[in-house]
């Protein structure tokens, strides 16, 4: 089977300056180096986009008409989203030092579709999620077309695209026993509704191959707390796809959130949780920088 192509290299999902209608774009660049630089661009208005059609990123295609952004969203629509599936711990760096060995096959926990949030959008913590809440800045994997039982050699085939995400978590519905249970449990501690902020903008797979050389940091109000690179997965991208996909159909457009690195709130010394009006920002390398305001919903 062919290697899924989109019909662009870059995209990105916008409102055009003088309109509220939402639109799929491929940003245009003035040099190599502004492909980080995609969300400072589009909040100066300097940034244009080649307009794309279509009702999903999988379907977009060119429309020859230009328009420059006036709000940036994030790439992928909650709406199209079936499933995110997520990783445990996958940098082998941060496993080591928690003290575990390295693990022989992957930890997979899932995200509803809601969860997916907006570049530049406000996360909002619910009452119930307040006293613990944290980061994880991770790599983001579009799937293209449905992938069932495939190996490991064809799984970039079913790959589309990448973005930044934000896996935000509630460490106590994590992991206390008065709350979790008896064993540490991860999906409804991380399944709140935006808990899933992506973008800025998705990075077609034959741009980026398996995604194995990007650099990787996430910043809490302009402050390095995550710095890595994802030749540290411990599984890659054609790993996961492959695991993920025996006996259970990847569905196109799902996700696959890949894991973070160390550095998240939870093991800082003393643990430093995120407070009401926090800027969280993820950014990798040949993506862009991910930016979402974290704010506490009132009683």
């Amino acid at each position: 089977m062919a290697p899924i192509r989109p019909n662009w290299d870059r995209l990105i999902r916008f409102i055009p300056q003088g309109s509220e209608t939402v639109q799929y774009g491929e940003p245009i660049f003035a040099s190599p180096s502004e492909v980080n630089d995609i969300a400072a661009l589009a909040d100066a208005g300097k940034l244009k986009a080649k307009i794309l059609a279509g009702d999903s990123p999988l379907s977009a295609a060119p429309t020859g008409e230009i328009a420059t952004v006036g709000k940036l969203l994030g790439p992928i629509d909650a709406a199209s989203v079936p499933i995110i599936r997520c990783v445990g711990l996958n940098y082998k760096t941060h496993i080591l030092e928690t003290g575990r060995p390295l693990p022989s096959c992957p930890t997979i926990f899932t995200k509803p579709g809601p969860s997916v949030a907006d570049h530049a959008e406000d996360i909002p913590i619910p009452l119930i999620a307040q006293d613990q809440c944290d980061y994880e800045g991770e790599l983001v994997v579009l799937i293209g077309k449905d992938a069932k039982n495939v190996s490991e050699n064809e799984a970039l085939d079913y790959v589309a695209g990448y973005t930044a995400g934000n896996d935000v978590s509630a460490r106590d519905w994590q992991r206390e026993p008065g709350k979790a249970g008896p064993v540490p449990q991860w999906t409804f501690s991380k399944s709140f509704d935006k808990y899933a902020p992506l973008g800025p903008c998705l990075v077609a797979a034959h741009v980026l191959g398996g995604a194995e050389r990007l650099s990787l940091r996430t910043f809490v109000n302009g402050q390095v707390r995550q710095d890595t690179n994802t030749e540290d997965l411990c599984f890659g991208v054609a790993k996961l796809v492959a695991f993920c996909s025996q006996g259970q159909t990847l569905q196109k457009g799902s996700l696959i959130m890949t894991g973070t690195p160390g550095g998240v709130g939870l093991f800082m010394k003393p643990p430093t949780f995120l407070k009401h009006g926090d800027v969280v920002e993820v950014q990798i390398g040949e993506i862009g920088r991910l930016r979402n305001r974290i704010v506490f919903e009132k009683k």
